[in-house]
């Protein structure tokens, strides 16, 4: 299958394709580097907020495929780009054929000197279904949302469960 969009990769370069709605959140983490990472590599951001990951493999790598789930709505993307750096682990997927938007979507985690890390979640899309485009802002309301709660799932499966936060 193709990837539903020209831009393939743009989320490595830092480049900014016209014609989608960017966004980017990121976050110093509470956790060691290695926990977030690990994490990060096992869809842990996926499932802790509620999304139920269908990959071709259990960890994440380059050409794996997946099927995120949201109740009965369906998103398939493939893996793009994987970093495995000393410093910096990272991936990013893009959307596949079925898939409501098209674009791109990065998760790029660096370590800082204090050995925690900080996760940088970039996006790049546009409606690629006609509910998306129904849904208009409220559309990017919701990815907003999820940048967020990914960020937050990141720091809370790193952590033991007597020392997470109440609130989400």
């Amino acid at each position: 299958m193709e990837f539903t969009y020209p831009d393939v990769g743009a989320t490595l370069t830092g480049d900014r394709p016209a014609g989608y709605t960017h966004l980017r959140h990121s976050r110093v983490l509470r956790v060691p580097f290695e926990d977030a990472a690990e994490a990060l590599m096992t869809w842990q951001a996926q499932r802790r907020v509620g999304l139920r990951p269908l990959p071709s493999a259990p960890r994440i790598a380059p050409g794996v495929e997946v099927t995120v789930q949201l109740a009965v709505l369906k998103a398939p993307c493939r893996i793009i780009w994987v970093i495995e750096e000393q410093d910096r682990v990272g991936w990013a997927y893009g959307t596949l054929p079925g898939h409501p938007e098209s674009g791109e979507e990065s998760f790029l985690l660096e370590r800082l000197p204090d050995g925690r890390a900080k996760v940088t979640i970039t996006v790049f899309s546009r409606p690629g279904s006609l509910l998306t485009r129904l849904g208009g802002p409220l559309v990017t309301l919701t990815q907003r949302l999820f940048l967020r709660l990914y960020a937050r799932a990141l720091d809370l499966y790193a952590r033991p469960a007597g020392d997470q936060d109440q609130k989400m």
